[in-house]
């Protein structure tokens, strides 16, 4: 079955192409092997590599070799490389973003964005999102949560909201119904529930 374009940037064949090339662009100073660019994604290996070589093969990313690893990263000495990051931070850019963001702050369980972003990342139907909403399900430091926030603005160039609810709550389901509302809708997981075992 093909893959439908996705309603972020319908300009890309799939929201991997959205998603791989947003890290790639977001995070310039990196470089990035297939395998570690598939975790991130969600891709299959199969997937990263077959867009690695598109991106490479039209001039997008440059790449080297150490030992068995193929090393990715943006070629941002491009005519295309500036109002492409541009492009990548206000459609894909949560995507990558925010989960370098969040991930160092301890507490946090699970986090998601919802809302209009996670919507559209889901292609469903609707205006361009003016804002990105982030749950976080823990018990992170507010600041911390505050200061993640402003990062991700300046990288994105939107409004970033994110809203802390305890883990009790999170689980209480049909009683809460905010948390109903929110389980009903399209979620985008930054960080996953860590297992327990």
């Amino acid at each position: 079955m093909r893959e439908h374009p996705p309603l972020l940037l319908p300009l890309f064949r799939s929201g991997a192409v959205g998603e791989l090339l947003a890290w790639l662009y977001l995070h310039p100073e990196q470089e990035y092997s297939t395998t570690e660019l598939a975790q991130r994604t969600g891709a299959s290996q199969a997937t990263v590599s077959r867009e690695a070589n598109r991106f490479a093969a039209a001039g997008l990313t440059s790449e080297r070799r150490h030992g068995n690893l193929r090393l990715i990263r943006a070629d941002t000495d491009t005519i295309v490389a500036k109002p492409l990051t541009d492009l990548l931070a206000v459609t894909f850019g949560p995507a990558a973003v925010l989960p370098p963001l969040l991930q160092p702050i301890s507490g946090i369980d699970e986090a998601y964005v919802y809302g209009s972003w996670a919507a559209r990342y889901a292609n469903q139907a609707g205006p361009l999102p003016r804002d990105v909403d982030v749950l976080v399900v823990g018990t992170a430091d507010e600041d911390e949560l505050y200061d993640a926030a402003r990062a991700a603005e300046r990288s994105l160039g939107r409004e970033v909201n994110i809203s802390r609810i305890s883990p009790a709550s999170w689980a209480a389901g049909p009683e809460d119904p905010f948390v109903t509302s929110l389980r009903s809708r399209p979620l985008y997981p930054l960080i996953r529930k860590r297992s327990t075992s």
